[in-house]
């Protein structure tokens, strides 16, 4: 995967592996007509992990990494995650913001050159069910991330018995390893 290929995509399919260990996210282009495409990245985390560490590589041999991202601190509830490509050069940063993520989920997303962008779950009614009836923690989300009011990019939970996500980018300055690892990330991380 060239950065140059991935960078011009303008939107994703994510996709969930279901394993007994570890958490696996495929990363697919789209398709003209809409279906998924070819598989752009492949991302592991292990479960249980004290310091969250995900690896997020070229394709599902796990040979080349291309990113990844990384706790700062362990079980920290508003935790700063780094992330950064194959040589460990920082891309960007995001991070749970608790206190306004009690009633309805809310990120922020930083890179070089842009202004800081903040992500938040679109249907408060949607984010006060999935938190206050466990039975629906299943619903599907959509969380928009903006800066200045502006769109930078949208991740929307898809129906079904596999967590799917829809990634729309809409600023074409944003970094798309950036934008794959916030969205792997509210799948790894947000019932924390």
């Amino acid at each position: 995967m060239q950065l140059d290929t991935l960078q011009h995509q303008q939107q994703f399919h994510i996709r969930q592996r279901i394993r007994m260990m570890v958490n696996q996210y495929e990363v697919h282009s789209v398709a003209p007509d809409g279906s998924e495409g070819g598989l752009l990245a492949f991302a592991q985390q292990k479960r249980l992990a004290f310091k969250e560490q995900v690896t997020i590589y070229t394709d599902d041999s796990k040979q080349q990494p291309l990113l990844g991202f990384k706790a700062r601190q362990r079980l920290d509830l508003g935790a700063t995650y780094d992330v950064t490509d194959h040589a460990g050069t920082p891309i960007g940063l995001f991070r749970k913001d608790f206190a306004q993520s009690l009633l309805r989920s809310t990120w922020h997303v930083e890179q070089a050159g842009l202004p800081q962008i903040t992500g938040q779950e679109r249907s408060m009614p949607v984010a006060l069910l999935r938190r206050f009836v466990d039975s629906l923690s299943w619903l599907p989300y959509h969380f928009d991330f903006t800066a200045g009011g502006q769109p930078v990019f949208s991740v929307i939970k898809k129906w079904g018995l596999r967590d799917r996500y829809v990634v729309e980018v809409h600023n074409p300055q944003i970094d798309r390893r950036l934008v794959i690892a916030m969205a792997i990330g509210l799948d790894a991380l947000q019932g924390r």
